[in-house]
């Protein structure tokens, strides 16, 4: 009977949920401004709204010798910047922040900067902190001196993370998979070295424009109300400026067989670290549910994935091993991994790599289908039961350019994913002699 009310509890908590997050849907567009796009999803449970800014000046458009030159143009926004009322150092900003209850984060992946707020909806309030992120999204200052003290901050971490296996072998991983494409590099002390405030303002100068921007907002305001903000955070913006140069397209090492596939790291650990994987699909692929579906059952659903089954339970070889696709607007990379005892590494990548090839080639079986896409529909709730979770999938969704229904659409696309899509997809997309293998720490 416990187990039955527990079931019947997480049931009408899911079902509650789920029809919750659906009442606030679809997601609205908004007005577009200054070049930008907008989209909002109203909710009311709560007095706070989330706003995310996107914007297309990510890790990949760092200049060669100069990584990390976007992550520092974004984290050093809010140490200094002019707004309608004059300049604010970083104390002033600080305690702006601080005064408001306000949340202000602002973080760099390979394709995107992000700006996020996180604000109690109240009128005087919500306006106070958009201002605030309107004047470090328009006119930081980047003090020469605050400059210089990051960078050394910076670079002491960097440091420290040197000394740290997984940073080693993630760093290494990526340089591996991507060849001279450029998310393939990453900072490191001599490049952030290189940095100085005027690259800053030329960064930022070029990069960060209307046209590259796109705001979604997630929470208690209406759509005058949204549009309202989107007006504010972007009046100063800049609607356009000069072509900039595309993205090359990914070598030929990323899509084509590897003569030097394992690369081996002699490290100080008392564990191996092993990774190992490759290119992939963009999130707006068509075959983007079926790999989904897939990796659940490969190495995505914790303890009855296949992977865990071969390498945990079945030869105790590593505590935890997983796989997963990481797709992004115009790149996208598949990658599994585990840690093992050194004089374990072999095995343990051999097993590893047979259990992969195997469902490569053969796929899932009905059973593991079925309880696969369960599990994921099932779940799904949980992935848009709060602001900042439908806030993940609103900015994902505009930032792919997927349709405005896919939150809607979403366990329905799960569930009409086959054994044969499965299959197919990953013979189509995944090669074993494509797989770039990194060891780190192991003595074989």
């Amino acid at each position: 009977m416990p187990a039955l009310r527990n079931a019947l509890r997480i049931f009408l908590l899911s079902f509650g949920v789920f029809n919750s997050a659906h009442a606030i849907l679809p997601i609205e567009k908004l007005d577009s401004y200054n070049g930008a796009k907008a989209y909002l999803v109203q909710t009311k449970t709560l007095p706070m709204v989330d706003i995310e800014v996107s914007i297309d000046a990510g890790d990949r458009y760092d200049p060669i010798g100069k990584s990390g030159l976007a992550d520092m143009t974004a984290a050093l926004m809010n140490y200094g910047a002019r707004g309608s009322e004059g300049a604010l150092n970083e104390a002033q900003i600080a305690d702006e922040i601080a005064d408001l209850g306000a949340n202000i984060g602002l973080s760099v992946g390979g394709e995107r900067a992000t700006l996020r707020i996180r604000s109690l909806s109240r009128k005087d309030l919500r306006d106070r902190a958009v201002r605030l992120v309107a004047a470090m999204l328009s006119a930081p200052t980047y003090d020469p001196k605050i400059v210089e003290r990051e960078k050394q901050r910076t670079i002491t971490n960097l440091l420290e993370a040197e000394t740290k296996p997984e940073y080693v072998l993630e760093r290494r991983f990526k340089k591996s998979v991507y060849g001279d494409y450029p998310l393939a590099y990453s900072p490191s002390a001599k490049s952030i070295a290189t940095v100085n405030a005027v690259d800053l303002k030329q960064f930022h100068k070029q990069f960060y424009r209307g046209d590259r921007m796109i705001v979604s907002i997630v929470g208690d305001v209406d759509r005058a109300q949204a549009n309202e903000i989107v007006r504010t955070l972007l009046q100063k913006v800049p609607e356009a400026g000069p072509a900039i140069a595309k993205i090359p397209g990914l070598p030929r090492s990323a899509v084509e067989p590897l003569a030097q596939r394992e690369v081996q790291i002699p490290f100080d650990s008392q564990q191996a670290h092993i990774a190992m994987g490759m290119t992939a699909v963009t999130r707006s692929n068509p075959d983007y549910f079926p790999l989904l579906v897939g990796n659940y059952i490969l190495g995505g659903g914790g303890f009855v994935s296949r992977l865990m089954a071969e390498v945990r339970e079945k030869r105790g070889l590593a505590y935890s091993v997983s796989s997963y696709f990481a797709p992004g607007k115009d790149a996208g990379i598949f990658q599994a991994g585990l840690q093992t005892k050194n004089d374990q590494a072999a095995l343990a990548l051999e097993v590893m790599s047979s259990t992969i090839a195997k469902f490569i080639a053969d796929g899932p079986t009905p059973s593991e289908l079925v309880a696969a896409k369960s599990n994921l529909m099932n779940g799904y709730p949980l992935r848009i039961d709060n602001n900042r979770k439908l806030l993940d999938n609103v900015s994902s969704i505009a930032w792919n350019n997927l349709p405005l229904d896919t939150m809607d659409i979403w366990t329905k696309q799960v569930e009409a994913v086959s054994l044969e899509q499965v299959t197919n997809a990953f013979q189509k997309y995944l090669a074993m002699d494509r797989m770039q293998i990194v060891v780190l720490g192991a003595k074989r």
